[in-house]
């Protein structure tokens, strides 16, 4: 039987205030480009799969300054392109760097606690494996995460991000459970779905605006409500 839960962070269980759209839709408006709130959105898909397939190659914890700056760029490249809007290497980066001055803090998503409230009742573990490059412990109690979640694993804590099976060996580690009776649940195919996969975990892809209606070899989900009701019907050893 399923033992233990866990779980993405960032686009998982949190994402940005300001919203990561607006933010784009009020810089490009400063270059005289205008763009959609859907195409943005649009975009993010596009460019987060970008952010995790590099990520992964050569983590941005280990790139230079000039090798970020690089990067980003491509990476607003990416939205804008997704948005219908195209620019070359050197104004995406100006964008990007505009953007990246507007101060941001984490919300949960409205179906978070009241997953994990039913998950705390059931006595499930739950742990949060993440590649964000940042401490936990602050933004854990800033957003009362903390008497639901057992513990946390990230990339900066174990030197290794997602789909490395290290991350994930941490966490089973911590939790005291095997692979099998893991389920992990993150909105990233290849990050999340394809490494608990590789480590024989059962992994779950939430899509929260059904935009990868590609993907079908693997359970989806589109808002955590459903994890509850899911896993107390998994057949597993």
């Amino acid at each position: 039987m399923v033992k233990a839960v866990f779980f993405d962070f960032y686009n998982t269980l949190a994402y940005f205030w300001p919203l990561v759209e607006d933010i784009q839709i009020s810089a490009c408006d400063k270059f005289g480009i205008k763009v959609s709130k859907d195409g943005i959105g649009n975009g993010y898909v596009l460019a987060d799969t970008f952010f995790n397939l590099e990520n992964s190659r050569l983590a941005l914890s280990r790139r230079s300054s000039s090798e970020l700056s690089d990067f980003f760029a491509r990476y607003e490249q990416i939205i804008l392109r997704g948005a219908g809007v195209g620019v070359d290497l050197e104004k995406a980066r100006s964008i990007w760097k505009l953007i990246s001055m507007n101060p941001k803090r984490f919300k949960l998503f409205d179906d978070v606690l009241t997953c994990l409230e039913e998950l705390k009742a059931k006595n499930y573990i739950v742990g949060i494996i993440s590649n964000i490059n940042l401490k936990m412990n602050s933004i854990m109690k800033e957003l009362g995460l903390q008497s639901y979640v057992n513990f946390c694993v990230t990339s900066q804590d174990v030197g290794a991000e997602k789909p490395s099976p290290v991350i994930f060996a941490a966490a089973l580690k911590l939790s005291g459970v095997t692979p099998v009776q893991a389920v992990y649940i993150g909105d990233q195919y290849h990050s999340d779905v394809e490494g608990a996969r590789n480590m024989n975990m059962l992994p779950v892809l939430i899509d929260r605006q059904e935009q990868h209606s590609d993907i079908v070899d693997c359970t989806k989900i589109k808002s955590l409500t459903e994890v509850p009701g899911l896993i107390y019907k998994w057949p597993c050893s």
